[in-house]
């Protein structure tokens, strides 16, 4: 069984900083790439941002571009997501999400492209 576990989300005001982790566990699985996605109350799930998980190629929604940052540690089999400069239209709910097939980056942009969730991290950013 494969497990995701984030972390590292809280209550924090515009402008400010945090830094999401996302660690893999359980049953070895090779992906091709990772991913946050994010839901907002009301509203359905969005895509944040990809990593392909050996080169380390990554896109971003242009909601966050500038602003965020995915990044991972293979060693560690790990995804981070620094967020930075958030504003209170960032509140919401943060997933992070594995793909084990190769569907580019025009594929992981959907969220029915990954096979593996994490049971998400809140984030709040008060204005």
């Amino acid at each position: 069984q494969v497990q995701l576990v984030e972390s590292g989300g809280g209550l924090v005001q515009a402008g400010g900083s945090l830094r999401l982790s996302c660690a893999a566990s359980g049953r070895p699985f090779g992906s091709y790439a990772r991913a946050w996605f994010r839901q907002a109350p009301g509203k359905e799930r969005e895509f944040v941002a990809h990593i392909t998980w050996s080169g380390g190629n990554t896109y971003y929604a242009d909601s966050v571009k500038g602003r965020f940052t995915i990044s991972r540690d293979s060693a560690k089999n790990t995804l981070y997501l620094q967020m930075n400069s958030l504003k209170p239209e960032d509140t919401a709910v943060y997933y992070c999400a594995a793909a084990t097939f190769n569907f580019g980056h025009t594929g992981w942009v959907k969220s029915g492209s990954y096979d593996y969730w994490g049971q998400g991290t809140q984030v709040t950013v008060s204005s």
